[in-house]
């Protein structure tokens, strides 16, 4: 069943969100997109007649309660952009008379998920590796269904819209489906759109496919790259990662970023990018500086020969000229990750241009482009470019196991898989 094809209508659905906003330290929203990219599958609900119960996470309370840590802060500004008085059930676990008494076109959102340590079916105080920790894993797997069942019998239908955590078997994820028949749970807007655009890039991508995967370590995306590996015609690594591959060939990186462990690693996929036909490229000129700053002095230097004392902190014009024409001549363009220290300033240039091309690739080409993860997501909005590549994806964490091939516990759970 699709949302889009199901009425509301008369009935209540429990909606799993992602309201994990950011706020200040007067509990106010500083960044409302998680709220607003919701709101199409809300506001169906409502539309259609039905009652609405939105659920949540926030933070990492690890089950207990931290009113830092209240859903009740953010009630103003779900109501703001729902355009309903939003009611509040400050015990999620205890919302029975709040559920029961909605009536249809009302909405109600529930505290915290993480409150309990339920949701994410973590023992708590109990040393892993211990036979201890093994029978309270075994008595919080039961606890969790019980939860799980409580969140349900809220509701008569069950709508997961949260990308952001369908990595995740939570109580609220993955679990909550097993109460619900297969007509009456479903995906929610945003997480079809996120599927269905993780599908475009992995399972219908046009060619020449690039993936551009960047970032400070190797070991978070090798699981990643290997699988690209049978998917990209043209493979660019950046970022802190690329040292690795650079030292592993024998070349002198200074006090750059790498990990001597993962050499071996490095090689071997080089050498199964070549045996695969897929053009891997690697920065060749880097922007280094003297120390880890943003006010550091820096200087253009060759990626093989960087000064003792120096570090490589963000790709250089040689590195941009080659990717920029990969970039270009690309009919399906996959990013995740920056190519420099992004988070300075003086050190974004590089991530700048990436958004960019890709940009340019997607507007005057007509690439499909699926970006996802925190520091390119931040590159395009920072840059205005957001809306000029064909997605962006919300869930880095998701995004990336997706991307490795594994399943998702939150859309399989939907979809049976």
């Amino acid at each position: 069943m699709t949302i889009n094809e199901f009425n509301f209508a008369g009935k209540k659905a429990i909606v799993r969100v992602d309201f994990n906003v950011p706020l200040d330290e007067n509990g106010v929203v500083t960044d409302d997109t998680r709220i607003r990219g919701a709101l199409p599958t809300l506001k169906k609900v409502l539309a259609d007649g039905g009652a609405l119960i939105m659920m949540s996470h926030m933070g990492k309370p690890k089950g207990k309660v931290n009113a830092k840590l209240s859903l009740s802060q953010i009630v103003g500004k779900v109501s703001e952009r729902l355009g309903v008085d939003v009611k509040f059930a400050a015990d999620c676990a205890n919302a029975d008379e709040a559920a029961a008494s909605l009536k249809a076109g009302e909405a109600l959102l529930l505290e915290n998920l993480r409150f309990y340590p339920e949701e994410e079916g973590k023992p708590v105080g109990v040393e892993k590796g211990t036979p201890e920790y093994d029978e309270a894993k075994k008595a919080m797997k039961q606890s969790q269904k019980e939860f799980a069942k409580k969140l349900a019998s809220y509701a008569d239908v069950y709508v997961n819209d949260a990308f952001g955590t369908a990595h995740r078997k939570h109580a609220s994820t993955a679990v909550i489906a097993d109460y619900f028949d297969a007509d009456s749970k479903m995906l929610g807007f945003l997480m079809e759109k996120e599927v269905n655009a993780i599908d475009n890039v992995l399972k219908n991508a046009q060619h020449p496919f690039t993936a551009i995967i960047g970032g400070s370590k190797v070991s978070s995306k090798l699981a990643v790259i290997k699988n690209l590996l049978d998917k990209v015609d043209n493979l660019i690594i950046g970022g802190g990662m690329g040292f690795t591959f650079i030292k592993a060939q024998g070349g002198h990186i200074g006090e750059s970023l790498h990990e001597d462990e993962l050499m071996p690693e490095a090689l071997n996929v080089m050498a199964a990018a070549k045996e695969k036909g897929v053009k891997l490229s690697l920065s060749v000129e880097t922007v280094a500086a003297d120390s880890f700053t943003n006010d550091a002095n820096r200087k253009v230097v060759d990626i093989f020969n960087i000064p003792e004392g120096w570090e490589g902190m963000d790709a250089g014009p040689a590195s941009l000229e080659n990717w920029k024409k990969i970039i270009l001549n690309s009919k399906t363009i996959l990013w995740n990750g920056p190519v420099g220290v992004f988070e300075f300033d003086n050190f974004a240039h590089g991530t700048g241009e990436i958004a960019k091309y890709v940009a340019q690739a997607t507007q005057e080409n007509g690439a499909f482009s699926l970006v996802g993860g925190g520091d390119s997501v931040a590159a395009v909005n920072k840059f205005g470019l957001a809306d000029k590549v064909s997605y962006v994806s919300t869930g880095g964490g998701a995004m990336l196991e997706a991307i490795e091939g594994k399943v998702l516990p939150g859309v399989a759970a939907i979809k049976g898989e």
